[in-house]
């Protein structure tokens, strides 16, 4: 099953990367009374990565067995879980630099 890119649904997973990466910190308060640490918006990122993952797997799947599934609903999953890991790569690439960076530094 082939799907082709149509301007509406490229805008559509544009918005919706903007919205998920625009305000980590936002994302964090949602949560619970947890604070704005590092830590935090961390493990934000990452249960955003997994639960995007789940969905997409999900909705794939039941494509794939035959399911009635709404085809725009699993190219939008597999736009969010693809936004959400390179949220992650993102956050995991500045703490790399920020380690680096303290390992440059004089004693």
């Amino acid at each position: 099953m082939k799907t082709t890119m149509t301007p509406g649904l490229a805008a559509g997973a544009y918005a919706l990367t903007q919205k998920m990466s625009s305000n980590p910190s936002a994302l964090v308060a949602k949560q619970g009374e947890k604070g704005n640490s590092f830590a935090d918006v961390l493990e934000a990122t990452v249960g955003r990565a997994h639960d995007a993952g789940k969905k997409s797997d999900a909705l794939a799947m039941r494509a794939a067995s035959a399911q009635p599934t709404d085809l725009v609903e699993v190219v939008t999953a597999v736009a969010e879980s693809e936004a959400a890991i390179e949220s992650l790569v993102a956050v995991r690439d500045r703490v790399v630099a920020a380690y680096e960076e303290i390992m440059r530094m004089p004693i």
